[in-house]
């Protein structure tokens, strides 16, 4: 049986990027890190838990591609350039063959973005990924969420609710198998937005990304910039499989509230909507216009016959009580 040492000498010491700021990487009590003169260092950090956030089983390189990915996600919804990684592991047993096939998944996304893993912790415990990144923005560039005034518009990245549908198809739901593969790489390899992050960068007045869904995430760029909006449902650019669904059942929860779409959400003014449009055409995940901030607050949603939807679906939330 592997020690703990061997698990991070094996699978974890040789990283396929090498960036020049990392002074010292894995292998010490800490590793030294130089942030570039003229920037401001972003940091984030998630905790995935077997059984809340990933089922029991779920394949390993999967799980550590998105492990990795609902964090840069955080970073492409600052605006950052992301540049370093940590890793903290809790597992059942040190079984090597999972590991391997994590570290391959996990490594091969940092490898794209050019993220080098520069520390960590590998425990013995119930199944659990920790990772914190870090990344760079020009002082006083961040999109922050605070930064929507009423009169912006309101876009989102790519589409919505495939992981929700994914999710639903896993626990029982009826998805047609011509669907259920693409809706299943949506929810177990997410795309962090990173580019189209940097893109909007003095653009912007404010940005989060989708994790808890659309509605909840756009409330909180509501309440940290003291204002309300308005979504138009029609307009939410959402995959033929979540369009059959919605239209079947009349449920718009999954493209508004599932979560873990990993999309971005962001205000722009209406003044540089032209700027908007042009980038939307260049970038492959798109830009959709999908509603207005305004000054009343709460988040109000437009049914496509114009009817008002009575209460917004709630976003995910660890601590809310079942029902």
């Amino acid at each position: 049986m592997p020690s703990e040492f061997d698990l991070i000498a094996r699978y974890f010491s040789r990283p396929r990027v090498r960036r020049s700021d990392v002074v010292l990487g894995v292998g010490d009590d800490c590793a030294l890190l130089e942030v570039p003169p003229g920037r401001q260092l972003a940091v984030s950090i998630d905790t995935l838990v077997e059984g809340t956030h990933f089922a029991c089983g779920a394949e390993p390189r999967a799980l550590g591609h998105k492990a990795l990915a609902v964090n840069l996600s955080d970073l492409a919804a600052m605006g950052a350039e992301p540049a370093w990684a940590t890793l903290a592991l809790t597992l059942p047993t040190a079984d090597e063959d999972w590991v391997e096939a994590f570290a391959a998944g996990f490594l091969a996304l940092a490898e794209v973005h050019g993220v080098q893993l520069v520390g960590g912790d590998t425990t013995r415990g119930p199944r659990s990924v920790t990772v914190q990144v870090h990344g760079f923005v020009e002082p006083g560039r961040a999109l922050r969420r605070d930064g929507a005034r009423p009169g912006d518009l309101v876009y989102v990245t790519g589409t919505l609710g495939d992981a929700g549908l994914a999710l639903l198809a896993q626990q029982g739901l009826f998805v047609g198998l011509d669907t259920v593969a693409a809706l299943r790489e949506r929810l177990d390899r997410p795309t962090p937005r990173l580019a189209v992050g940097r893109a909007l960068v003095g653009v912007a007045s404010a940005a989060i990304d989708v994790s808890d869904g659309l509605a909840a995430d756009l409330g909180h760029i509501c309440a940290a910039s003291g204002v309300g909006a308005t979504l138009y449902l029609d307009r939410l650019p959402c995959s033929t499989a979540v369009r059959t669904y919605v239209a079947e059942t009349g449920d718009w929860s999954v493209p508004v509230a599932a979560g873990d779409d990993y999309e971005l959400c962001v205000t722009v003014p209406a003044a540089r909507q032209g700027e908007i449009e042009a980038l939307a055409a260049e970038l492959p995940a798109g830009l959709h216009w999908v509603g207005m901030i305004e000054r009343p607050p709460g988040v109000r949603l437009v049914l496509p016959d114009g009817s008002m939807l009575d209460r917004a679906p709630a976003g995910y939330d660890h601590f809310a009580r079942d029902g």
